[in-house]
């Protein structure tokens, strides 16, 4: 079925369908944001009315800014973290308490996101009794809420890159009179930037999809645009919604297309610099 680089009619055709099982939605998605008429599914005409409609939508306009901020700030908060969780995952290989660490590590990718918006919230009831912190739930809660789950993320994937880096780049630095915090700002953490990268936009698109935690962790005032959209679903379709989601795929479509082509364009930078500084460590000949 595989012959070197060709595929075979039967894996193009499974490729066919597998691609317009997944597009064609967001495609007729997009069609039908451009619909006249209010019903979503009965074609009424081109017309950009809706677009307008959206942007006049208070209710959607401030669930969008809510949602871009606590991504923006859960993403940052999720790539220190984790960045720092994977180095000691990657680099630390035995110490008191490094299985708890590293089960307290996947636990959020792997329990139940309502079990963990459950627990969330009964530990901010509780330290609100005690503490009188947070007074309410809101910005912070969901912050919280969704770095603890972006976190745990970042951090297998910035391990997944150590792991993968030559540690005897860091020996060799280390043997040449480098301090451990220079060589892991000089060194490692150049060498992770893709994967940092990866996990800080990775953290962004968690964030803004989380539903189930986010419900456990708003409150009056704070709802995020996920939310939204699911209150707007049971109750109807509407056109807005289309266009609120045609606007979010050429978002995303352009950031991903930017961010992979400063990825390949910095990997084949350091590449050429790798190769260039292996010419010039090769031994010159000497003539006869």
């Amino acid at each position: 079925m595989y012959n070197g680089n060709k595929l075979s009619p039967f894996l193009k055709g499974v490729l066919v369908v597998g691609f317009l099982f997944l597009y064609i939605p967001i495609i007729s998605l997009i069609v039908y944001s451009f619909n006249d008429s209010k019903l979503v599914t009965v074609w009424g005409g081109f017309s950009v009315k809706w677009y307008g409609s959206l942007f006049q939508n208070e209710q959607i306009i401030s669930a969008v800014k809510l949602s871009i901020e606590i991504a923006l700030a859960s993403a940052t908060a999720a790539v220190m973290l984790g960045t720092v969780a994977g180095f000691v995952l990657a680099r630390f290989k035995r110490y008191t308490g490094s299985t708890l660490f590293a089960g307290m590590m996947t636990a959020p990718m792997v329990m139940p996101e309502v079990i963990t918006g459950l627990s969330m919230l009964l530990l901010f009831i509780s330290l609100e009794q005690f503490i009188g912190v947070p007074s309410e739930r809101g910005f912070f809660t969901i912050w919280v809420g969704h770095t603890t789950l972006c976190m745990a993320y970042v951090s297998v994937v910035v391990r997944s890159r150590l792991l993968e880096i030559d540690k005897n780049l860091e020996d060799a630095a280390m043997d040449l009179g480098a301090r451990p915090l220079k060589i892991f700002f000089v060194i490692t953490l150049p060498l992770v930037s893709q994967a940092i990268a990866s996990g800080f936009l990775l953290s962004i698109t968690l964030s803004l999809d989380d539903l189930v935690t986010t419900a456990f962790l708003s409150g009056p005032g704070s709802t995020t645009l996920p939310q939204v959209i699911f209150s707007k679903v049971r109750l109807g379709l509407n056109p807005e919604i289309n266009a609120l989601a045609a606007i979010t795929v050429l978002v995303v479509g352009v950031i991903v297309l930017v961010a992979n082509y400063l990825m390949l364009n910095a990997q084949r930078k350091r590449e050429q610099a790798i190769a260039a500084a292996m010419r010039e460590a090769e031994p010159v000949p000497v003539a006869s």
